[in-house]
């Protein structure tokens, strides 16, 4: 009640005006035809309005930026077109990894647009670029988070020059989502200039916050309203064959071709049906292994293309801890039938979401559907309620032949998203129920976040609860094996700001995170003290503490490599002190290292050391190599227990169309040598042309287990 009574005080704010009004853009229709060549001179740029005198982020928010950027738009019927000249405050300089595509934002020059297509400041599109022509582009959800696996269709181009660097880009109206008639977006330019480690934007942005936070966008202004899209149908259709082969079962090659694609079916200029038939996902990136030293499942995200547009509708529902729905549950190890997603506004205030896909029997597993509906209501100025059912069903389920499934599972739920104008208050409240055979009462989870944000102080009081019988089949909830629990996260932080010619920030971040069993008896603490610095170079420093008190609730191996396992109901208490830091990320040499060590269960110890080296030979190569190594030693093993988790990455771009990447990952507590290799040619914009080559290695004698090479083909068509 007093946390509900918290998100009320907060919403005095949020009928606040938006925060940077006053920054207006007018865009005018192109007075002449355009070439997309990234240079300056076409007639049409001579008559538009141009966007200067940029505002610093970081170091500090306090002043106007020394890295000047003049940006201008214009539009036709198909098209929206804009020019970024970014000149350079050292000349020569030029700051980049490589070519590849959706680059990491913090280790490279460049330049980005946001576009609120709604002004809703909570849902919009990025499309950028890096100094040496990278593409960027991604859906922006909850006013901040650019998912960049998302993925469309328009065409760019990059000149650079001593004194400056030039990006011209010709985005499709066809390509993003909006509202018809309206004369109105939110908009904001961003730019990264690591040269002199200077973040900017044309509508101010507080140094707290990202600088795609649409909170703080200013407004595009059209100076007629817009037209529908028109008639958007595009079709992608794929060809693939597939050459697997099990070394260890000696197994003759196995030959799949196959063919299958997707269809994207604009409805209207703000609604999408996307659908897929026989979707294959070999060319998506492989997972980043890690070492698991943990009770619970651990994470990893999605990285499906079907999966990705309006994702935030699904995904974002609940918590890190407590997702109702999780797209990576359906159809890895078993093929997808077919899908179909319809998503996108309503209208300025409703969003919608439907997504139903159908798998194929196999093993013992039956065929299942998986029904997703999602529908969120704009409230206040940024906030937005919502409501979200998952279903889970068995088609021609038999309970003795489909032992490792139910016959249903489904989950219902609500959820308020709280975000102030200024978005120093953010949080959200929700509440789930799941319905499965055999499971009654005790199947609601509730949990509960608010966050405080300002330049000096932030804070953050989350909860959660959890009944024992609570199962979301089809969601993320790692802490579900505790059958029963309650959860509370407290943190407190401040930043001391500095006037140093090293030092931007320091100060301690406090935190701590509790478990209660089903009995209100306390059953886990976790309790860190850190202090963080924060380097003008953007190079960053941590130092901390822990203190640790586990009661195990089953039996648990703390190793996780099939080793004896430590009886359940047994207490166990330590402390660990650490350190992390990462250097600039403007040398072509990078670094990052950190060592943790101190008690672990048992009464035993743990050393973990952890090192990234990488280096650019920019901007067409960039080289990566990790090790993690953690060396446990528990009195009851007698011997200590060596864990490697060691990671070359080559990333080679040819051009900004072709890419070339091969990872090694060698885990040792998997047992396991994996060898992944991808060529990727863009051959026009958003068809591919793949070729992927894995191995999969026995470490101690390097003996092959497995290898499959996937030759697919991509073509996006527009009907």
């Amino acid at each position: 009640m007093r946390l509900f009574l918290w998100f009320l005080l907060c919403g005095v704010t949020v009928f606040a005006q938006k925060k940077n009004e006053s920054y207006q853009y007018h865009i005018r229709e192109a007075e002449a035809p355009l070439k997309i060549d990234g240079l300056e001179n076409d007639a049409a740029w001579q008559t538009t309005e141009t966007a200067k005198d940029f505002f610093m982020i970081t170091p500090m928010d306090t002043s106007l930026s020394r890295a000047k950027t003049e940006v201008k738009m214009c539009y036709d019927k198909n098209n929206l077109y804009i020019i970024a000249i970014n000149y350079k405050p050292v000349k020569g300089a030029l700051v980049v990894e490589s070519l590849k595509r959706d680059f990491n934002f913090g280790n490279n020059d460049n330049f980005f647009i946001v576009l609120d297509t709604f002004e809703d400041l909570t849902n919009g599109f990025s499309f950028g670029a890096s100094a040496a022509g990278a593409y960027w582009d991604g859906q922006e959800a909850d006013g901040t988070f650019i998912n960049l696996n998302w993925d469309n269709k328009w065409h760019g181009a990059t000149k650079n020059y001593d004194d400056r660097w030039v990006w011209e880009a010709a985005i499709p109206f066809k390509s993003i989502r909006y509202r018809p008639d309206q004369t109105r977006w939110g908009i904001n330019f961003s730019r990264l200039e690591l040269t002199i480690n200077e973040k900017s934007a044309w509508a101010p942005v507080p140094r707290q916050f990202q600088s795609a936070n649409l909170g703080y966008a200013g407004v595009l202004v059209w100076d007629k309203p817009l037209p529908p899209a028109g008639k958007n149908i595009s079709l992608i259709p794929y060809a693939l064959t597939n050459v697997s082969k099990d070394q260890v079962k000696k197994t003759p090659a196995d030959w799949k071709p196959a063919i299958g694609g997707d269809a994207k079916i604009a409805l209207n200029s703000s609604l999408n049906l996307d659908l897929t038939v026989n979707p294959d996902f070999s060319q998506v990136e492989v997972d980043v292994q890690q070492t698991n030293l943990d009770r619970f499942e651990l994470f990893f995200p999605e990285r499906r293309q079907f999966f990705l547009e309006n994702a935030d509708l699904f995904a974002s529902f609940g918590f890190s801890t407590l997702r109702p729905f999780f797209s990576r549950r359906i159809g890895l190890g078993v093929p997808i039938l077919f899908g179909a997603r319809l998503s996108g506004k309503l209208d300025k205030n409703w969003r919608i979401g439907v997504l139903d896909t159908q798998t194929r029997e196999q093993g013992d597993l039956p065929a299942q559907n998986f029904a997703v509906v999602a529908l969120q209501r704009k409230v206040f100025a940024r906030s937005n309620v919502g409501i979200l059912m998952v279903n889970k069903e068995s088609l021609g389920y038999d309970e003795q032949i489909h032992k490792s499934t139910g016959k249903y599972n489904r989950n219902i739920g609500a959820e308020f998203n709280l975000a102030s104008a200024n978005n120093i208050w953010t949080g959200k409240a929700t509440v789930l129920k799941s319905f499965s055979p055999h499971l009654s009462g005790n199947d609601v989870a509730i949990s509960s976040l608010l966050n405080f944000n300002k330049a000096n102080l932030f804070w953050q009081w989350r909860y959660e609860y959890v009944g024992e019988n609570y199962n979301a089949e089809v969601g993320y909830v790692p802490n579900a094996a505790r059958r029963g629990y309650q959860m509370a996260v407290p943190n407190v932080g401040y930043l001391f700001f500095v006037n140093s010619p090293n030092l931007i920030s320091h100060g301690p971040l406090l935190q701590t995170t509790l478990f209660w069993n089903k009995s209100s008896k306390l059953t886990d603490n976790e309790t860190t003290l850190t202090y963080t610095f924060n380097f003008r170079n953007r190079a960053t420093g941590v130092v901390g503490v822990a203190s640790n008190y586990v009661q195990l609730l089953a039996p648990f191996d703390p190793t996780n490599t099939g080793r004896e396992k430590l009886a359940a109901g047994t207490n166990h208490n330590w402390k660990s002190a650490g350190m992390d830091f990462t250097s600039s990320p403007r040398a072509r040499l990078t670094y990052a290292f950190s060592a943790r060590y101190g008690g672990f269960f048992a009464n035993g110890t743990r050393l973990n050391l952890k090192t990234t080296l990488g280096y650019r030979f920019q901007p067409y190569v960039a080289t990566k190599f990790s090790v993690d190594y953690n060396n446990i030693q528990v009195p009851y093993l007698k011997t200590p227990v060596e864990l490697w988790l060691v990671g070359p990455r080559v990333d080679i771009t040819f051009t900004n169309s072709l890419f070339w990447t091969t990872f090694v990952q060698y885990n040792s507590q998997a047992k396991n040598i994996n060898l992944n290799t991808r060529l990727q040619w863009r051959y026009q914009p958003a068809s591919d042309l793949f070729i992927v080559y894995t191995d999969n290695y026995l470490p101690e004698n390097l003996m092959v287990k497995n290898r499959a090479i996937v030759l697919k083909l991509t073509y996006w068509w527009n009907v």
